[in-house]
């Protein structure tokens, strides 16, 4: 059974505290903070991205240092047999990329895993991960099996200010103030590696409401045989900051999943960075079925 070093980035919600007691490594995602380079987890925390934003400091998003990150490899290859590296999704990221393109440079020990997702499904890729490494798969199993399977999941997001789609571009300004004057909740979804549109609600409690049908709608559809043997993952996330819409939401989405355990975790700042504070999410994955997947004995 090879040694596997399990490395994923911040994007995936998990803390550097979470990091150690799993036994893998996150590296922490920079950001541009008036022209200043801070390091989520490490530097810059929650509280501090979140009063950043709300201060009106010119906030924007990098990737990590390929230099950094190849230094970080080398050291974990040093005492592992193989290294599995999951990067938030190729879509939303160029860091992906840059990272398949720096695993040429390890003689077949770095396994870059392109597995479209962000956030608390990304999460989840990063437990399967552990599962198949400690179940005996090799590194390149891994990321072939985490890549066959990294569309059966599904995200829908509630945004509560237009403010932030409007610097990004996503929105016009005319829309935007049009939308605030209404009181729209943009519900976003990413489903595979884009983020995209998928309704416009007046008020957060309907926001809520269209995501709970919106998920229910797939666990009854995509992911029927998965659910029904017991393969299906409901994670709620949401921003920091807002612990009453929180309870409330969790409740929601326990009463309406009863069947299903809930995980909840807060956004990684990537994504509030685009979206703004007061986001409410909700999330499922699939579990690969290992039985679908033999190991190979021959690697």
């Amino acid at each position: 059974m090879p040694d596997i070093a399990i490395v994923t980035d911040s994007n995936s919600g998990i803390t550097q505290e979470e990091a150690e007691q799993l036994g893998i490594v996150v590296v922490p995602m920079p950001f541009f903070i008036d022209d200043k380079i801070h390091f989520e987890g490490i530097d810059l925390s929650q509280a501090d991205f979140y009063h950043s934003l709300e201060s009106g400091c010119k906030v924007s998003t990098s990737q990590p240092s390929p230099g950094d990150l190849m230094e970080l490899w080398k050291k974990l290859l040093s005492n592992h047999d193989e290294l599995v590296y999951i990067p938030m999704s190729s879509g939303l990221s160029a860091s992906c990329e840059t990272a398949a393109a720096l695993a040429a440079d390890f003689n077949h020990r770095v396994f870059v895993v392109n597995n479209k997702r962000i956030s608390v499904t990304m999460r989840q890729s990063i437990l399967d991960a552990l599962r198949l490494s400690k179940a005996g798969y090799s590194g390149r199993q891994i990321k072939e099996i985490l890549e066959k399977e990294s569309l059966q999941a599904s995200i829908y997001l509630m945004v509560n200010t237009l403010e932030y789609l409007k610097k990004g571009g996503r929105i016009t300004p005319a829309a935007a103030m049009i939308g605030t004057v209404l009181n729209l909740k943009p519900v976003l979804t990413i489903q595979g590696d884009k983020l995209d549109a998928y309704a416009k609600v007046r008020g957060v409690k309907q926001a809520r409401k269209v995501m709970i049908e919106a998920m229910k709608k797939d666990i009854d559809t995509r992911f029927k045989e998965p659910y029904k043997k017991g393969q299906m993952c409901l994670d709620i996330a949401y921003s920091y900051g807002q612990d009453e819409a929180v309870d409330i939401w969790r409740n929601e989405v326990v009463s309406s999943f009863p069947t299903l355990e809930t995980e909840e975790s807060l956004l990684s700042l990537s994504v509030v960075c685009h979206t703004g504070p007061g986001v409410l999410a909700i999330a499922c994955s699939k579990k690969p079925d290992l039985s679908a997947y033999p190991i190979d004995n021959h690697r």
